[in-house]
């Protein structure tokens, strides 16, 4: 059984961040309803990067928005450390949202008319135990251009401006969706080994979904999905490094 599988490499019950049971998800499209995920189990362990690898519609983005608190299931149960989020409130989901999680997307949503720092800011303003809007920014290797606007920094900058203010909340987990999708392959291996390194020295759950098996090499496991079903885990029993990816 593929969850069996996953759970060989993982240690004990308090360091599951997701438990997810039977997830699924229908989008009525008014006649036609689209079966978006038709029974998902995965587990998520504290420390872990895991990919989320599959073609388009395949239910990637559908899972970590329901993992995210960005939507919520059709039927099954998930929960966060324990904490059920299938019945939870709309106010419950925006606070975890708010305090537990770190979103990165293909695309850098940053505010034009904003620095990179106060860009960031606008995260830790609202975070209960957040980091200093310029440390993210140092960890993420942009130290000294906290001052400049997203229109005098280059594409994988502002993605990482856009990590930056992700994890500027102390997340417990982040989630990135096509991270890398917009850019080119030297830019991409700066955003994974951004990625990477937050994962391993903050110790931060990572999923990452992409639809380039290449990048799967640097992840601890890999769930590859298929018309909605996890169709095979696999464990890397040797990472590589970003910098040892190549497409």
């Amino acid at each position: 059984m593929l969850l069996e599988e996953s759970v060989k490499v993982m240690q004990n019950e308090e360091d599951t961040v997701f438990r997810a049971r039977g997830i699924t998800k229908v989008y009525d499209m008014g006649e036609i309803k689209v079966h978006a995920l038709k029974g998902v189990d995965m587990d998520l362990y504290t420390g872990e990067l895991v990919v989320l690898l599959g073609p388009s519609g395949s239910g990637k983005s559908t899972l970590l928005n329901i993992l995210g608190g960005l939507d919520t299931a059709t039927g099954g149960e998930v929960s966060y450390h324990g904490k059920d989020l299938t019945g939870a409130t709309d106010k419950d989901l925006t606070d975890y949202r708010r305090f537990h999680v770190g979103f990165v997307f293909q695309f850098y949503n940053l505010i034009p008319s904003l620095t990179a720092v106060e860009n960031v800011s606008i995260v830790t303003e609202i975070a209960s135990n957040p980091m200093e809007p310029e440390d993210a920014l140092r960890i993420v290797g942009l130290g000294d251009r906290i001052h400049h606007f997203p229109a005098q920094l280059s594409g994988g900058e502002q993605q990482r401006v856009a990590i930056a203010r992700a994890v500027a909340k102390n997340p417990a987990v982040m989630l990135c969706d096509e991270p890398t999708g917009a850019l080119d392959f030297t830019t991409g291996i700066v955003v994974l080994e951004v990625l990477e390194r937050i994962n391993r020295e903050l110790g931060t759950a990572t999923v990452l979904i992409t639809h380039n098996a290449d990048i799967a090499d640097m992840s601890d496991r890999v769930v590859y999905l298929s018309d909605g079903l996890i169709s095979k885990v696999r464990i890397n029993e040797k990472k590589k490094s970003p910098r040892e990816l190549h497409w």
